[in-house]
């Protein structure tokens, strides 16, 4: 697994398998957000499968199905309320963790400052310079 963090509470990761919930359990993840589209799956990794192996491991699953098409302001509100806003040490993933920290960073939009965005998410490995200008307003 490649997990990354972002925040204290929030890490991201590329697609994860449904044997890793017990050592994500193991390391602290209190909930999974499934960024992934289940179209972009097989059947054993779609959102169905990864929700009963993190149940079955004693881990929140949530999902919030993201396209860089779909990246609307309720759809970012709705990832934030699902993720950052919980109480739970939260474990993004999508393909690559790209989305995931993106719909992140545009969750934190007008909540932190346009560097600090920027400077978590390059922590994790990720790279959002270029979304600098769109990171200085609100989209929740």
């Amino acid at each position: 697994m490649d997990i990354r963090q972002i925040t204290p509470r929030y890490f991201v990761a590329p697609q994860i398998e449904p044997g890793d919930m017990e050592s994500l359990r193991a390391q602290g993840i209190t909930r999974i957000l499934c960024n992934r589209p289940d179209a972009e799956v097989p059947p054993s990794h779609q959102a169905a499968a990864m929700r009963s192996a993190a149940e079955a491991a004693g881990i929140a699953f949530a999902e919030q199905p993201l396209t860089h098409q779909t990246m609307t302001p309720d759809v970012i509100a709705k990832n934030r309320a699902l993720g950052v806003e919980t109480d739970d040490t939260v474990l993004a993933y999508c393909a690559s963790g790209t989305r995931s920290t993106i719909a992140w960073a545009l969750g934190q939009a007008g909540e932190m400052d346009s560097d600090a965005i920027i400077e978590a998410a390059r922590q994790g490995g990720y790279d959002l310079e270029n979304m600098r200008p769109m990171l200085g307003q609100s989209y929740t």
